[in-house]
């Protein structure tokens, strides 16, 4: 991250996250996704710091990403003989996430329109 602050974001990321929480994000989600979106790969621990973010508040986002397929991991072994290390890599960039977002919430908004067109019809009869 460009502040080099561990858990602080610069105000561009800042009000990246603030957009994504605008569109239907999670705040933890939309934190590492910024996060994400501006390194090549990163280990669970390094998403903690530079998130200012808890683990089980980074594994449920991560959970999430994963889901939406966009993040990809792998596993790095240790020097010691603990769990192998995950190390995550953002899997689409920011702008198509942004348009799969933007595709979604047309069919949202579609969606309701046509409901609310059909009330109207209902009222009519």
């Amino acid at each position: 991250m460009e502040s080099g602050v561990y858990g602080t974001l610069t105000p561009l990321q800042d009000e990246m996250v603030n957009l994504l929480v605008g569109v239907g994000l999670k705040r933890n989600v939309a934190k590492v996704l910024v996060f994400l979106s501006e390194l090549p790969e990163a280990s669970s621990r390094e998403i903690e710091r530079g998130t200012d973010l808890r683990q089980p508040e980074v594994s449920i986002a991560m959970r999430e990403l994963k889901e939406q397929e966009w993040v990809t991991f792998r596993e790095s072994k240790t020097e010691n003989k603990g769990r192998p290390v995950k190390i995550y890599s953002i899997a689409l960039g920011l702008a198509e996430i942004t348009n799969i977002l933007e595709q979604k919430k047309r069919q949202e908004a579609e969606s309701q329109i046509s409901m609310i067109n059909r009330m109207r019809k209902c009222i009519e009869s």
